[in-house]
């Protein structure tokens, strides 16, 4: 891992970190990035959680559930794109901030029980949602060592499985006991109170402010240019969009599959989706130690790329003549890989990104949040129109195996 110690990203900000923060582990920022992945993303994938009982009461087809998925990523493609230059401008606290404030309004809308309401809030989550990781990314690396950047990165990003598992394991038995629209509400306190708390805690991080006019607004495609000239951004951003891609199609349709499938009951399914996201918690360290220690990330990259068409093929195959405990299993090994590689993504785009890494954490964002976007709602017309999720999770795998072979072939840097 090479070391960040440029001035980056065009503000002066960053530049004043990066000179006058001694590196250590960030436990602060990391601490607070986290939290507010973990919350923001426990409410996005809430509605998938409880997907049949929202689909009941509102009257269409559970199936649907990943277009609203995709509405989140969507939407977020464009606050991945359009962040970096605010994160240079106003700083990344008061972005994240910005992410707590959509997630505020996502909750409330969703709760008012409508079907229109339910899109809407899926617009409103994405508005800021895709801010995450380049304002994380702001904050971080000016902060770590580069031994330690990939270990850094991949602790944040467990806030995607953890505030996933979270929405797993407290949604269906609050929505069986509350009802969906309370459970949501629910969530408001815990939000509000972490903005107030970087609020009133976290402000000095974005200090020195940079001068609004030293730069020129780069715009919106910016992020995206980078890619032109850089084969290793290129390989890594297909590998990004697919296994993304992959990652939602399994905690989006996990608990209506097996529910539709295999028998589970509404409560066991969403157990078994938390058991898929606690192994993500678990392996996502692991995988960016690995990475900083062992073995180079695009290796590791590749070869996740490779054991998750093989979990593809396997969880497509899942119905009642499958064992509770196989089911478990087969889930966290997909858990582990699927939901485990975006940390080290992220440490590789902020390596090949160097100067500009907040750029290209942003375009990183862009992709994935593109495969979220397309697959998942692929995947349910597939499903809708079949019935059968085994020709779909192999067609997935299939591209998430060609991505991991092509991570593995050597990159022109």
């Amino acid at each position: 891992m090479s070391d960040h110690k440029s001035a980056g990203d065009g503000s002066a900000a960053t530049t004043a970190n990066e000179t006058a923060t001694e590196r250590s582990f960030p436990s602060g920022p990391l601490a607070t990035t986290l939290a507010v992945q973990t919350l923001s993303t426990a409410a996005a994938y809430s509605i998938p959680a409880v997907a049949p009982a929202v689909a009941g009461d509102v009257g269409v087809n559970p199936a649907l559930v990943g277009y609203f998925i995709s509405a989140v990523y969507g939407v977020g493609i464009l606050s991945a794109l359009f962040s970096p230059p605010l994160i240079g401008r106003y700083g990344a606290v008061i972005v994240s901030q910005a992410v707590l404030v959509a997630t505020v309004a996502m909750l409330g809308t969703a709760a008012t029980g409508t079907l229109a309401a339910i899109a809407l809030s899926a617009a409103l989550m994405g508005l800021a949602y895709g801010a995450t990781a380049p304002a994380s990314t702001h904050l971080l690396v000016p902060r770590t060592p580069p031994a330690l950047m990939n270990l850094v990165l991949s602790i944040r990003q467990i806030g995607v499985p953890l505030g996933g598992m979270l929405a797993s394991l407290a949604m269906p038995p609050l929505t069986l006991a509350l009802g969906w629209r309370t459970s949501l509400l629910l969530q408001l306190a815990p939000v509000i109170g972490l903005g107030i708390a970087i609020h009133l805690l976290c402000r000095h991080w974005d200090a020195p402010r940079p001068a609004k006019t030293a730069t020129a607004h780069p715009g919106l495609l910016a992020p995206l240019r980078m890619l032109k000239t850089s084969p290793a951004l290129r390989r890594l951003s297909f590998a990004a969009f697919i296994y993304s891609g992959l990652q939602l199609c399994f905690m989006v349709f996990m608990t209506t599959q097996l529910t539709t499938k295999a028998g589970f009951d509404l409560v066991r399914a969403g157990q078994t989706l938390a058991a898929y996201q606690l192994a993500g918690v678990i392996s996502r360290p692991i995988w960016g130690w690995l990475s900083d220690n062992v073995m180079g990330a695009r290796w590791w990259l590749g070869l996740q790329g490779v054991f998750m068409c093989a979990m593809a093929v396997l969880v497509g195959t899942f119905s009642e003549a499958w064992s509770g405990p196989m089911v478990v299993l087969v889930s966290m090994a997909a858990g582990a890989t699927a939901s485990g590689f975006t940390g080290i993504a992220y440490g590789e785009y902020a390596r090949l990104g160097g100067a500009r890494r907040t750029e290209a954490t942003g375009a990183g964002a862009a992709f994935m949040f593109s495969g979220v976007m397309v697959l998942p709602s692929v995947m349910s017309l597939v499903v809708t129109l079949t019935g059968s999720y085994e020709g779909a999770y192999a067609a997935i795998g299939g591209l998430a195996l060609l991505a991991g072979l092509g991570m593995m072939i050597r990159w022109r840097e």
